[in-house]
């Protein structure tokens, strides 16, 4: 419920700000803008508010204006309102063909100065350029803020004196255990996450490693990404499975790669299998059923083997070593908690200033939308298509309790998102009236209105089966 709650507000933030990008460039360029609405409002509104006759007047839970109606006779003022479906939001904008007036509509009376259709088209582009503009902007102003408030918390690989602990995959792609990547494409990468973004994402292929005391090139196979993303479904797939036979089971996230460090027991719960079995904080697993476990990952995947089953754990305490046996339940979980990896190396921990955090918030924002935008090619792959998710997926990425950095932070990056998926140019999107007005630059022909409007009818329904695949993955993932 947090989660999805967090989703809602996310969305109604961005979707309110994007619209008033649209509303801001048509207000500086006198087009008249009839309706401002939150949410879309088919029939009724839970709340309108207009100004006519001097002074405001409000409705809740009101029908829609009717050509009759009071309201409708002041079009020179923009009607304010929150629609009753809790997704999505719209800028009614006079003399513009979209979601909110036909070509039939617009035909019926001659163009008007305060319409959209009467502005040179370099008005029209920045006021369809509004909303990604202001998309744009905020994720960068919200980063900012981010830094400045929290500055950033690091674990740089230098740090990692042990190296990385990789899964099969990049084993098969010539890593070995504790090798520590000192150069991807020529670059440095700054920590693990660097390493997974720049490997699997952008799809570098040239890794430097330093193993022991010899530098090793590497090149990684270029159906690596989809390779993974196949991998990360069918682990997916497991876990739900898991899940769906014990409602109680805890969902592990897929790892990739990540900082090699042993499982060493920081706190034991009483009454719990290590508890039983006689083992104590500080102690370290190195083997489950005999089986040699050097990293913390490795023993949670051999213990995931054997759920409801007797395990023998092998384990130093003080230099000496020493044996458990234990009962496992169905979760194959001992309850122990373990050290984590900020208790073996350490952190950097960097802030800024107000001018500092300005440009670095740019900085971040155009890397993360750079990453972003290289990894949008996975999608048209058959992993990428499986992984595509709708509103479910994008609020498993909020935390499952509330916290503000994690909010903004998320809706930021969603901010970003929106702004690139808007520039598609895919009709009814904002990036297909910027197409259609290109060509009228370059070919000083204007489109018609009625082409328009069938363009933008297909692009919709593109965008609803778009909607509807997404969220289907999403039904799929839960059920099956």
């Amino acid at each position: 419920m947090i989660q999805f709650l967090q989703l809602i507000l996310a969305l109604s933030f961005l979707v309110v700000i994007h619209e008033f990008g649209h509303f801001l460039f048509a207000r500086l360029f006198k087009v008249r803008v009839e309706k401002f609405y939150m949410f879309f409002n088919p029939k009724f509104s839970l709340f309108r508010a207009k100004k006519f006759d001097g002074k405001w007047h409000f409705a809740f839970c009101a029908k829609n204006v009717e050509e009759d109606d009071e309201w409708a006779k002041h079009p020179e003022n923009t009607e304010w309102g929150i629609g009753w479906i809790p997704f999505g939001g719209y800028c009614a904008i006079s003399g513009m063909v979209d979601e909110t007036h036909s070509s039939e509509d617009i035909a019926k009376t001659p163009a008007q100065p305060w319409e959209f259709r009467s502005k040179n088209v370099f008005q029209r582009m920045l006021i369809i350029l509004g909303g990604i503009l202001v998309n744009f902007v905020a994720a960068l102003v919200i980063f900012s803020a981010l830094l400045f408030t929290h500055g950033t918390d690091r674990l740089p690989l230098r740090n990692v004196d042990s190296g990385l602990y990789f899964s099969q995959i990049l084993l098969d792609e010539g890593f070995q255990q504790h090798d520590k990547i000192i150069a991807i494409d020529g670059q440095e990468p700054e920590d693990v996450t660097d390493v997974m973004q720049w490997i699997i994402l952008e799809g570098r292929k040239n890794i430097t490693v330093l193993r022991g005391q010899d530098t090793i090139g590497l090149v990684m196979s270029d159906d690596l990404g989809t390779r993974f993303l196949a991998e990360q479904n069918d682990f997916a797939r497991a876990e739900r499975d898991k899940k769906r036979a014990d409602k109680s089971y805890m969902k592990r996230n897929y790892i990739l790669a990540t900082e090699f460090v042993p499982f060493v027991i920081d706190s034991v719960m009483p009454q719990h299998a290590a508890d039983l079995a006689g083992m104590q904080k500080g102690d370290s697993v190195v083997a489950v059923n005999g089986i040699p476990t050097p990293c913390h990952v490795q023993v949670t995947n051999e213990l995931q083997k054997h759920p409801c089953d007797s395990i023998t754990l092998d384990y130093y305490r003080q230099g000496e070593l020493h044996q458990a046996h234990l009962f496992i339940g169905d979760q194959a979980l001992i309850g122990v908690i373990i050290k984590n990896k900020y208790q073996y190396f350490p952190l950097e921990h960097k802030s800024y200033t107000f001018f500092e955090s300005i440009p670095a918030g740019i900085q971040y924002g155009w890397q993360t939308l750079v990453t972003y935008v290289k990894q949008f090619r996975l999608v048209f792959t058959k992993e990428g298509a499986q992984s595509v998710g709708g509103f479910g997926a994008i609020g498993s990425m909020f935390p499952g309790f509330w916290n503000w950095f994690a909010f903004w932070h998320m809706t930021a990056f969603l901010s970003l998102i929106l702004a690139f998926m808007n520039f598609l140019p895919i009709p009814a999107l904002d990036g297909g009236y910027v197409l259609f007005l290109l060509f009228e630059m370059i070919t000083r022909k204007q489109p018609s209105d009625k082409f328009l409007e069938v363009a933008n009818n297909i692009g919709f329904w593109l965008l609803i089966a778009l909607l509807i695949f997404a969220n289907g993955n999403d039904i799929l993932k839960l059920f099956f």
